[in-house]
């Protein structure tokens, strides 16, 4: 049986701690970075695995979306490199991630066991103040992604959907100034895949960057990438910063933000997509929904639209992953459409509407269950449907579970 979705590189454990303010020496109070394994923090293997036992580890990168995605029905795999270790052939965080995601229905075949790098790890200081902690992100095994060895993957699994994450994270994997990744994702497309690439956030401090119209050397990644994949979306502080590192800086804080989103969009489409004769769908995330803008296979541009959710009531537990788990809908929604988006039939506000419903029960899950409130396709497209604005967290969670 083909696989619907395979989910690539970036398989990490997020561990969560008071004590560990030693995350705001390496990035900044509030700050997030890409750290040496040479700097990591020497805590033993057996310390690290009392502490995921405890409940202090999540399973972040694709532990963000296979597992909301499998939830729906369809079928996921991962392919990750994770550190070889001594819990039966993995370090302790791998042992983790690996274990989270078999619980989760999710084929864990096209694993590849580094032997020399442990699995990504990225520590948080978590804090109880206004300030956010640091977030001090270990790529490890990650930085040795190899595209030879996942290129079997695809042969193998026949994906309908390739789900990389993320450019600007993995030192092989960015490799020759982005054109390995554009080059793998060209031959995924190849094989029939749609792809759905994203960057991760690259500064702990985007407003500051912004304002004075600073490029992100990371994002020039961005350059080949962008023609070769289907979908992308951003955040709107993202994309500022990917239009500041590609083109000429904007003085954004002279127009609304509004403004500035069908300002980026219309960057992408005369930069990236136009002439590509196929169905491209992106857009830029933002506190209330996203916006999103489609080309059909005919060159037609339509858009941008703001797809306001309707899913937004209720108390954030964590926003970490919230980008990665509209992603998740959205991808489920395509999966489950997928004739229809290669022909650009597809509904694309149900689509995006179906991403806004997953982020808004992902951030509002607790740590000790990310995945409880995602339900079955059908129940999640009724709720869609519905065309409801849910007043509170509590008559979504009723209106899911009366489907």
């Amino acid at each position: 049986m083909a696989t619907d979705v395979l989910i690539l590189n970036t398989g990490v454990v997020d561990l969560r701690r008071p004590d560990f303010s030693f995350a705001d020496k390496l990035v900044g109070i509030g700050g997030l970075a890409k750290c040496k394994t040479k700097d990591m923090p020497g805590y033993s293997q057996e310390q690290l695995r009392k502490w995921i036992e405890q409940g202090f580890a999540t399973a972040g990168g694709p532990g963000n979306t296979a597992p909301l995605i499998a939830r729906t029905g369809l079928k996921v795999a991962v392919g990750v490199n994770l550190g070889k270790g001594n819990y039966d052939g993995l370090d302790a965080q791998g042992r983790f991630f690996h274990d989270v995601m078999t619980a989760n229905d999710i084929d864990m075949l096209a694993t590849h066991v580094h032997p020399d790098l442990p699995t990504g790890t990225t520590f948080i200081h978590s804090t109880s103040g206004d300030d956010r902690g640091g977030i001090a992100y270990f790529p490890n095994a990650n930085n040795d992604f190899d595209f030879e060895i996942f290129k079997s993957a695809v042969e193998t699994l026949k994906p309908s959907i390739v789900y990389y994450m993320y450019s600007g994270l993995s030192d092989r994997g960015d490799a020759n100034g982005g054109r390995d990744l554009a080059d793998f994702i060209k031959y995924c497309r190849s094989k029939g895949a749609v792809t759905i690439v994203d960057s991760h956030t690259l500064t702990g401090n985007p407003g500051e960057l912004i304002k004075a119209g600073k490029s992100i050397k990371e994002y020039r990644l961005l350059e080949p990438l962008m023609p070769e994949v289907d979908v992308f979306f951003t955040s709107c502080d993202e994309a500022k910063l990917i239009q500041n590192t590609l083109a000429p800086p904007r003085t954004w804080d002279k127009f609304s933000e509004h403004e500035n989103n069908l300002h980026f969009l219309q960057f992408l489409t005369e930069r990236f997509w136009r002439g590509r004769n196929r169905t491209k769908l992106f857009g830029v995330t933002v506190s209330n929904g996203a916006y999103e803008k489609h080309i059909d296979t005919e060159d037609h541009t339509s858009g941008p639209n703001k797809i306001e959710s309707h899913f937004m009531a209720g108390e954030v537990v964590d926003l970490v992953g919230a980008g990665d788990s509209f992603r998740a809908g959205l991808i489920t929604y395509i999966a489950y459409n997928l004739n229809r988006f290669r022909d650009s039939s597809i509904d694309f506000t149900e689509a995006v509407q179906m991403g806004n419903l997953f982020a808004s029960l992902f951030i509002k899950a607790s740590l000790e269950d990310r995945y409880v409130n995602i339900k079955s396709y059908d129940q999640m497209l009724k709720v869609v449907r519905s065309d409801v604005a849910y007043p509170n967290f509590e008559a979504l969670q009723e209106a899911l579970s009366e489907t």
